[in-house]
């Protein structure tokens, strides 16, 4: 069987830094795709495509517009350089945090980088000593995982019932447990201690495959 962390992101971070003065959290996956630049650039931001792979998404897809995930967050693209960057806003309830994409030509093909920033503020706190890093990271991978589908069927849309289905087999939630422990060896990776990176990996992986 193939590794299960390549079905998501190939590599994974956990991070630190500021966003205009305030300390932020970083969740940060990367995957390759055997496909060109300006076709995966294509997959992300064409509006017709992202449903075949992702979730239905309407708004107006360009700098400064703004975009609604159906059933899920929305907010304002900040930036699309197309085909390199592409930067938005990640607004969820009264909570925000901010995504970035960078693509990057590799020999083997392209190389796709998300970065989630997460606000270490009162309400980003306590969920975060909770779940930790996977409660972001492990719907990236699923997203990748959907993505790397879609690619490597020719763009052929993913269909939504089959999908659930998998999510709800027991191979889906394997995938899920297995993303977030992989989550919990980036975060030890990170310094924070063994014990309590395992259980915050146990909760996300309770909470996604509907046992918490």
């Amino acid at each position: 069987m193939a590794d299960i962390e390549a079905f998501g992101a190939d590599f994974r971070e956990v991070d630190e830094r500021t966003r205009m003065g305030n300390p932020v959290r970083v969740v940060r996956a990367e995957r390759v795709y055997m496909t060109g630049q300006t076709d995966l650039w294509d997959a992300l931001t064409n509006i017709e495509r992202i449903r075949r792979w992702f979730s239905p998404v309407s708004g107006e897809l360009h700098l400064g517009g703004r975009y609604q995930i159906e059933g899920n967050a929305g907010g304002t693209i900040t930036r699309c350089d197309e085909p390199e960057a592409l930067d938005v806003t990640w607004e969820l309830g009264d909570n925000m945090s901010w995504v970035m994409v960078r693509l990057a030509t590799e020999t083997a093909g392209t190389r796709l980088t998300l970065e989630h920033e997460i606000p270490k503020d009162k309400a980003g706190e306590a969920h975060w000593a909770k779940y930790g890093p996977g409660a972001t990271g492990v719907g990236w991978d699923l997203s990748l995982f959907g993505l790397d589908w879609h690619i490597n069927n020719k763009g052929r849309p993913l269909d939504s019932e089959a999908g659930l289905a998998w999510m709800a087999s027991s191979a889906g939630k394997d995938f899920m447990r297995h993303s977030a422990q992989a989550w919990s060896k980036a975060h030890i990776s990170s310094g924070e201690i063994a014990e309590i990176a395992q259980e915050m990996a146990t909760q996300t992986a309770k909470f996604y495959t509907g046992e918490s």
